[in-house]
C-alpha cells in the first residue's frame, strides 16, 4: 500500500507519542517511542507509503526536523500559539498525537519555518553572537550600578577600561562592594574576548553566502547587521505569500531645515 499517512508526534525528553491516520483520517497505529536516532528511524523505515509528519516548536523541533527530513515526504513544525494542542478530550500525550495528526490531515496545520542546512552554521553563530552581547551589556549594567550605589559618578565608558580599572576601584570605600566589582570586572574582560571571538567567525562564516554583499549596499546595514539579518530571516520563502514581504523601496528625502541635504528613506511598498 502507498497511500499517504498522516503522523502526529507528540515529543518528550525520554519518550515520543505517535498517532498515525491513513488517507480517509481513520486511526491506524499508536506507538510510544524512545527519543533516539535509531529507534525513530527504524520506526519510519519500518512504514509505507507517503509519510507526512507533524510535531510542535520546542527543544527537540530543529533536531527532529533535520533527522526526519530525508527519510519522508513531508515535515511540518507545528506553531503551539497559533493551535493549542490538547483543548480537545483529556489532555494527555496520546490525545495530542491523535490530534496533531488529524490537523495534519486536514491541512490545518499552521507551521513554523526551520531553515535548510546551509544556514544553520551561520544561525547559530548569530544566536551565540547576541546572547553573549546580551550578558556583556548585563555585566556593564551592574558595574555602573555599584559605582551609582555609592554615589560615585561614572559616566561614559572610562569606568570599563582596564587602563583606569584600578583608580575606579579605589573610588570604592567598602571591601566586601569593590571585591564584588572586581569580579563583575573579570566577567567583562571574559565576555569581552568571548564576544569579539564570536564575531570574528560569525563574520568569516557570512561571507559565504551571497546575500551579505547585497544586503551590505543598504545604507545603515554593515558586515554585522547584514550577517545577522540573512542568519534570522534566512530566505524569502520562508513567507507564503509575496504580498505579505515586507519590501523596502530607497528614495532621497530632503532633510528638514537643512537645504540641499538629503538622506536615504526606506518606505514599505512594491
Amino acid at each position: 500500500m502507498n497511500e499517504a499517512k498522516y503522523i502526529g508526534l507528540d515529543v518528550h525528553q525520554a519518550t515520543i507519542s505517535v498517532a498515525i491516520l491513513d488517507c480517509a483520517g481513520k486511526l491506524v497505529m499508536e506507538a510510544i517511542l524512545e527519543t533516539k536516532t535509531a529507534t525513530i528511524l527504524q520506526f519510519v523505515h519500518g512504514l509505507q507509503g507517503s509519510l507526512h509528519v507533524t510535531f510542535e516548536e520546542g527543544t527537540w523541533a530543529a533536531w527532529l526536523y533535520d533527522l526526519l527530513k530525508p527519510h519522508v515526504a513531508q515535515v511540518l513544525v507545528c506553531d503551539p500559539r497559533k493551535y493549542r494542542v490538547g483543548k480537545i478530550g483529556n489532555k494527555n500525550d496520546r490525545n495530542d498525537a491523535r490530534e496533531l495528526a488529524e490537523l495534519l490531515w486536514r491541512n490545518k496545520i499552521k507551521t513554523v519555518y526551520h531553515g535548510e542546512h546551509g544556514l544553520r552554521t551561520l544561525k547559530e553563530l548569530a544566536r551565540s553572537y547576541l546572547t553573549i552581547t546580551r550578558d556583556l551589556i548585563r555585566v556593564m549594567a551592574r558595574l555602573k550600578a555599584i559605582y551609582r550605589i555609592w554615589a560615585i559618578p561614572c559616566a561614559g565608558e572610562q569606568v570599563y577600561s582596564p587602563r583606569h580599572r584600578a583608580e575606579w576601584l579605589a573610588k570604592i570605600a567598602e571591601p566586601g562592594v569593590r571585591r564584588r566589582a572586581e569580579f563583575y570586572y573579570q566577567q567583562f574582560d571574559a565576555l569581552a574576548v568571548l564576544r569579539q571571538q564570536v564575531r570574528r567567525e560569525l563574520l568569516q562564516e557570512s561571507r559565504k553566502h551571497s546575500a551579505v554583499p547585497l544586503l551590505r549596499q543598504i545604507p545603515a546595514i554593515g558586515p554585522i547587521r547584514a550577517a545577522l539579518l540573512v542568519a534570522l530571516i534566512q530566505t524569502p520563502h520562508r513567507f507564503r505569500d509575496f504580498a505579505l514581504r515586507p519590501q523596502y523601496k530607497a528614495t532621497r528625502c530632503q532633510v528638514p531645515g537643512k537645504r540641499g541635504l538629503t538622506r536615504h528613506c526606506f518606505r514599505f511598498g512594491h
